[in-house]
């Protein structure tokens, strides 16, 4: 329950530990944290195999957008990156896919041609379109 509030409903874990202890279950922030961090683990064999998947495509095709992330006392700027698949307008029978991959604008706006070429699976050269 606690990652679908955070991931499908976008409650962060500090409203969402407010609201059960309002509720009489006290659960610890870091507990919270924990937690999240054992599904991403656990999730991260699914990411990597659509990462590869997105990347294998004969077309790649990529946007990003500004999005607003919570630091601590104030709200940052990141910039979500899509990577999308989807072969089926030239003939291609492999199913479409969305990668989904952010970045924090304070780092840098956009990933590095070597991040890029390190997600591909191949490593095959990636063209700007």
């Amino acid at each position: 329950m606690i990652a679908f509030e955070k991931f499908g409903q976008h409650q962060p874990l500090n409203r969402q530990a407010e609201r059960y202890a309002r509720e009489g279950v006290p659960i610890s922030l870091s507990t919270m944290a924990d937690q999240i961090g054992a599904v991403c683990a656990v999730m991260r064999p699914i990411f990597d195999c659509l990462k590869a998947h997105v990347f294998a495509g004969e077309r790649v095709h990529g946007d990003d957008s500004t999005v607003p992330v919570m630091a601590k006392g104030k709200t940052d700027t990141a910039r979500i990156w899509v990577y999308v698949r989807d072969d089926s307008p030239f003939g291609g029978k492999a199913p479409p896919a969305a990668l989904f991959i952010i970045h924090e604008i304070e780092r840098r706006a956009s990933p590095t041609t070597s991040e890029i070429l390190h997600w591909h699976p191949t490593g095959r050269r990636l063209r700007r379109i």
